[in-house]
């Protein structure tokens, strides 16, 4: 899998605006914290301090995770794909050859994936299984259960 991340327009603008968000409201917030937390004295017994570090931690985190997936984004259009083959933004039903049971999902972003609402990314193993494909075809697939195997029932826009 190559480091280049798929982003819709929306998905980017959603990503750039967070980061915004974090770098001029949180970041100050946090510092604020510190700032009165250290102000209670000693710090290897200050639960607000060690609070406040742990939240500048997991912030600072979120911030380079977003700055790493905006600078490896290649954005496309929020309307991608049309048609008859699965891409970004595409409503599939599929059905599990192994399980026969069928499934309905749409191909989406990593912003906006959401398995458990059947939003699949199109960069998880499913996704990049499905994409491209049309009615018709069967894809296996490498899970962490196995090897799943689908025959694309339908392929259209969401």
């Amino acid at each position: 899998m190559s480091n280049r991340i798929v982003l819709t327009e929306g998905s980017y603008r959603k990503l750039r605006e967070e980061l915004e968000q974090l770098k001029s409201v949180s970041r100050p917030q946090i510092a604020e914290s510190l700032r009165k937390a250290r102000a209670y004295g000693d710090l290897s017994e200050n639960f607000e301090y060690h609070t406040a570090r742990r939240d500048q931690a997991i912030l600072n985190g979120r911030i380079a995770d977003i700055e790493r997936t905006l600078e490896v984004a290649e954005v496309v259009s929020d309307e991608a794909t049309s048609g008859d083959v699965a891409g970004l933004g595409s409503f599939l039903r599929v059905r599990d050859l192994d399980e026969e049971e069928e499934w309905e999902l749409v191909l989406v972003d990593p912003v906006q994936a959401d398995p458990i609402n059947d939003r699949i990314s199109a960069q998880s193993p499913v996704g990049q299984g499905l994409m491209g494909k049309r009615a018709g075809d069967v894809v296996e697939v490498v899970i962490p259960a196995g090897t799943a195997r689908y025959e694309v029932l339908e392929v259209r826009d969401a």
